[in-house]
């Protein structure tokens, strides 16, 4: 989602949270709702430390896996450059063709690539040009050690280009499984409605109390939509990498 859809939500989940404690005092006035016993002190802790953990936990799960996604970029963006590098020590002809061909790559990844991603569709360009650039490395025929060994090293590096395009599209089409956003969800829900019903009975305090827990847990959850699509949304993987790459080549 866009920053704006994040800050919308935001206040829509507080003014929520507002209401239905407005409505809760209204029809269940809160002196009322304790008793000189008050036994719910404890359940609420172990709701709220049970819902943190579950937070936290998918929080820095997620934020792995972006963080996962820019460092496979990165390396993509490095072999790219690697074999752009290597193709001087290969035969006239795959030398020409392989810097073409590493240069439509940063091209297509720049331009074809990442919008694709962000629609949340799978990009194809780049497959294409990875397919050629195997095309020209198996047709070298070394006619000495010295492009023997570059083609080996250039064939090790496309190797490496290719699994990284192959795990950035797989990052790119991974999602949180739906359970987990059941749990998130139902487990916000539940933390809120009991802070809601079991609050202060200042109305000012308490109405601070649901506001802030409402923003924080919706922050959280909004933080982790955001990461679990790496390649989408204002918080996304940059291109940056292949940016650079493209110049070096240039």
């Amino acid at each position: 989602m866009t920053l704006t859809e994040n800050i919308i939500v935001a206040i829509v989940s507080m003014a929520a949270s507002l209401l239905l404690m407005a409505a809760l005092n209204l029809l269940w006035p809160a002196k009322m709702r304790y008793s000189r016993d008050d036994q719910v002190g404890w359940q609420l802790s172990v709701l709220g430390i049970t819902y943190a953990v579950i937070l936290g936990f998918m929080f820095f799960a997620e934020w792995s896996n972006f963080t996962a996604a820019e460092l496979n970029a990165d390396l993509e963006a490095s072999a790219l450059r690697n074999i752009f590098h290597l193709a001087e020590g290969l035969p006239p002809q795959q030398r020409a063709q392989l810097e073409v061909q590493t240069r439509a790559y940063a091209a297509a990844a720049l331009d074809e690539d990442w919008p694709a991603m962000a629609g949340g569709q799978t990009p194809e360009k780049s497959h294409q040009i990875n397919n050629s650039m195997w095309k020209t490395l198996t047709s070298v025929k070394a006619g000495s050690a010295s492009e023997a060994t570059v083609e080996d090293h250039a064939l090790s590096e496309l190797s490496t280009l290719t699994m990284h395009r192959q795990t950035r599209v797989v990052q790119s089409a991974s999602r949180l499984p739906v359970i987990f956003w059941y749990v998130l969800l139902v487990g916000g829900i539940l933390t809120i409605i009991s802070v809601t019903m079991f609050g202060s009975i200042n109305p000012r305090l308490h109405a601070f109390q649901v506001s802030s827990l409402t923003l924080l847990v919706t922050l959280s959850m909004l933080a982790i939509a955001d990461l679990d699509c790496p390649f989408r949304g204002w918080v996304h993987v940059s291109s940056y990498a292949f940016e650079r790459a493209q110049q070096y080549m240039r």
